[in-house]
C-alpha cells in the first residue's frame, strides 16, 4: 500500500448549515454552537471552516455526508 493510500480519518461532527435548513434546524445547530463555545470554548463548523482546518492540517480532501439528523460523516484523506 502506498502512502495515503486506502486511509482516512473519520470525523462525525456537526457541520451548521446556512443553506437548504429549515428555520428550526438552524436554530438548533445555533443553539448547539453557542453551547460549545460556553461550556467547553469550542465552536461548530460551517463547510467552509471545516475545509480551511482539514487543509490547514496537511490534508489533501475531504468528503462531508450528512448523517444521523443534525450529524454529518466527514470523510479526511491524505
Amino acid at each position: 500500500m502506498s502512502k495515503g493510500e486506502g486511509r482516512k480519518v473519520i470525523v462525525i461532527d456537526m457541520v451548521v448549515e446556512d443553506e437548504n435548513s429549515d428555520h428550526e434546524s438552524l436554530e438548533t445547530q445555533l443553539f448547539f454552537d453557542i453551547m460549545m463555545m460556553v461550556g467547553l470554548k469550542g465552536k461548530e463548523r460551517n463547510k467552509e471552516e471545516w475545509a480551511n482546518l482539514i487543509f490547514s492540517a496537511g490534508f489533501g480532501n475531504y468528503k462531508i455526508i450528512p448523517i444521523l439528523g443534525l450529524r454529518s460523516l466527514i470523510e479526511i484523506y491524505p
